[in-house]
């Protein structure tokens, strides 16, 4: 594969790492991913962690990294959807008053962007994973959508990769929301366009630049065969081999794990 490098040696491609299901499995680190993040800092392989999961703030994620095992995470290694959906939303709207469902790291992008957080009379309602919400969040919510707030989900996931299985994802969140509100939220995490943007932004990269890798095919791989960013798809997260026509997406590399992942960057 050796993809990373041209024919001089040198360094071509940045990684667009995804988090749950790739690097980690609740708190327990994937196959070969600490001796994989090890490689990358020794040979200087420039990365972002590309995340759909809104929860946690940019420190959360590091620490949730760094207590698990690895090593040499920063901060501004992280760009989330929560991220993405904020500044979409400065970008689109003008008005800021804004109630969401979310945790630590939908409230700190919001308040970044310039938001005030309301419970009452809101212009938006942002949902976001959030493992404590209930009914009468919930309930609050679509009271305020159908007063008018604009409804905004920071992403689509279907199901959230956990030790043993599957949690509830975002999406399946938002699509109750849409149903219940008769409206539909604008689409920004992956697989969508605007999260892989304002990446690419932040990262200075072009999507030549870059090379997107996760274990799900409906968000990390589409996201790259749709916007023609190349892809490495890693088993044993939300996707396996078999998935791949079921649901015709097709990655450009597949890989059994993070640590035949590193073999092939770094023959």
């Amino acid at each position: 594969m050796n993809f990373l490098y041209n024919e001089y040696g040198d360094i071509m491609k940045t990684l667009f790492l995804d988090l749950d299901g790739t690097m980690y499995r609740g708190t327990q680190i994937m196959e070969g991913g600490k001796e994989f993040m090890d490689a990358l800092h020794e040979r200087k392989i420039p990365y972002l962690f590309l995340t759909n999961n809104s929860k946690r703030t940019r420190a959360q994620n590091c620490q949730h990294m760094l207590d698990m095992g690895y090593t040499d995470i920063r901060e501004e290694d992280f760009f989330t959807s929560a991220m993405a959906a904020a500044i979409y939303a400065r970008r689109h709207y003008e008005k800021r008053r804004a109630f969401y469902i979310g945790e630590d790291g939908l409230k700190e992008a919001l308040v970044e962007q310039g938001f005030t957080l309301c419970e009452e009379n809101a212009d938006f309602v942002f949902i976001g994973l959030d493992q404590k919400a209930d009914y009468q969040k919930y309930s609050k919510a679509v009271n305020a959508l159908t007063k008018g707030a604009v409804l905004i989900g920071t992403n689509h996931d279907r199901l959230l990769a956990q030790p043993g299985g599957f949690a509830l994802g975002n999406g399946s969140v938002v699509t109750m929301m849409e149903y219940a509100s008769n409206q539909k939220s604008p689409r920004i995490g992956k697989p969508y366009a605007p999260i892989l943007e304002e990446a690419l932004r932040v990262s200075g990269c072009s999507k030549d630049d870059v090379i997107l890798v996760g274990d799900n095919l409906e968000t990390d791989i589409r996201l790259g065969s749709e916007h023609g960013v190349e892809t490495a798809f890693v088993l044993g997260g939300v996707h396996d081999e078999s998935d791949i026509d079921r649901l015709q997406i097709h990655p450009d590399h597949i890989v059994a794990d993070l640590s035949e992942l590193l073999v092939e960057l770094c023959p």
